[in-house]
């Protein structure tokens, strides 16, 4: 019995690979498999460690010196502007757009920059156990959504405490995380708190998700994410009165550094991915005929049209068609967002239906994005 068991891992172990490598479905369960399992093994290692200091934040940056790490397992990078912002030590509420739980992932890699940080999570996740327990010794505060009074409690008792030890407090103002490319309405939880102590709003952007992850689709390709720090906010002098103005300038200022790089990321990907392309053509044709004494002329590398009115605003390029070839007179303005599922459902393509001999060629360009 033992023999066929150790047969059957053998031969799940032989398959890892091939798996990987040819199903994306696969590659998405694995890597948040990965993900989830790395970050669940250090709670059990930590939480005897955060038994000496219960509900410190500075737990947190033990979590994150060893939970990092996940970063290059599953091929993300995280690119930090505004350092200067994030790294003051001050008492402030820190907002940010909410895509994936792989935003806790970004944070991880930023903890050290904003030192004494926590965050404001919902309640289920205490019972998401032994990260849960880990996070609350770590001390991460849970709120009850549904119950909206005893949330606005819970908040009220921590904000005084922020304000005297001078901690950053994580909120992520949408509530719900969602991976649609644009920035939703915020609720109005964080910003009351930061006009009531009268402590600085510092908006946190991370640029969209789309070009690596489709939930939907369960693709989880290699990444890069942009994290920017924007200048803090004062609220000194503010009333809630000046509530609805103090959430509508920080969602605008947000959504267009959102879709600045957004943009960014989108014409990365989108040059990667004809790169890819061309030298697969490039090599294919060299190989066509081997007998052949002329050395054909080299193929012209297609060129891609990027428009951008301003800093801020939706970035227009034309993605290939199956089959063309896109000219410089192509132009079509569609969203960042777009283009960049386009580009992960064509990287897709391209993985699968590469030749056996380019993929090698394919996972070296992926590892470029890897620390």
């Amino acid at each position: 019995m033992t023999s066929y068991i150790e047969l059957f891992g053998l031969i799940v172990l032989l398959m890892l690979p091939f798996l990987y490598e040819s199903s994306h479905i696969f590659r998405y369960y694995f890597k948040f498999l990965i993900y989830y399992g790395i970050v669940s093994f250090n709670s059990i290692v930590l939480i005897p460690a955060f038994l000496f200091r219960p509900c410190d934040v500075r737990n947190l940056l033990w979590a994150s010196t060893w939970c990092h790490r996940v970063t290059t397992l599953i091929g993300l990078r995280w690119e930090l502007r505004g350092k200067e912002h994030l790294e003051k030590d001050r008492a402030c509420i820190i907002v940010a757009n909410h895509q994936s739980s792989l935003d806790v992932l970004g944070m991880f890699n930023i903890w050290h920059v904003m030192n004494k940080c926590t965050v404001v999570a919902k309640r289920e996740l205490f019972y998401a156990w032994p990260f849960g327990l880990a996070a609350w010794l770590a001390g991460l505060i849970f709120i009850d959504r549904v119950r909206g009074e005893k949330a606005r409690d819970t908040l009220n008792q921590v904000n005084s405490k922020i304000k005297k030890q001078n901690i950053k407090l994580w909120v992520f103002p949408e509530g719900t995380r969602r991976n649609t490319g644009e920035l939703h309405n915020f609720k109005k939880g964080a910003f009351h708190m930061a006009i009531e102590e009268q402590i600085p709003i510092l908006p946190v952007v991370f640029s969209s998700y789309c070009t690596f992850l489709n939930d939907k689709k369960k693709i989880l390709n290699a990444g890069n994410i942009i994290i920017t720090t924007l200048p803090a906010i004062s609220t000194e002098g503010l009333t809630k009165n000046d509530l609805p103005e103090l959430m509508e300038s920080v969602h605008k200022l947000m959504s267009e550094t959102f879709k600045q790089t957004s943009g960014e990321i989108v014409q990365r990907y989108a040059s990667q991915a004809i790169k890819i392309k061309s030298n697969s053509a490039e090599q294919t044709d060299d190989g066509e005929d081997d007998n052949t004494t002329v050395n054909p002329s080299p193929p012209t590398t297609p060129k891609r049209v990027v428009e951008t009115s301003s800093p801020a605003c939706t970035t227009s390029c034309d993605l290939p068609k199956a089959g063309s070839v896109p000219t410089t007179s192509q132009q079509t303005k569609t969203p960042a967002t777009s283009q960049a599922q386009d580009i992960v459902n064509r990287a897709t393509q391209i993985e699968t239906s590469a030749p056996s001999e380019y993929k090698d060629n394919i996972k070296t360009k992926r590892q470029t994005l890897v620390h």
